[in-house]
């Protein structure tokens, strides 16, 4: 069972319900995190806008859930 309410007033709000970033692995080390732009839940809860700010020419696109902790 979906929650309606919880789905439309994420759609409704103006922060992203995601964030996009490109991620760069790298041998022996840390991936590097690189955050590229935003997306927004559709009010039917069937899809998403995504704004991208930068396309990467390597590396991979990970779309994570926003959350309140500092990027």
């Amino acid at each position: 069972m979906t929650d309606t309410n919880t789905t439309a007033s994420n759609a409704n709000s103006r922060l992203p319900s995601h964030i996009a970033y490109q991620v760069r692995d790298r041998e022996g080390k840390k991936a590097i995190w690189t955050r590229i732009g935003s997306a927004w839940a559709h009010a039917d809860g069937n899809g998403f806008n995504i704004q991208i700010e930068a396309v990467p020419l390597d590396g991979r696109i990970s779309l994570r859930v926003a959350t309140d902790k500092k990027d």
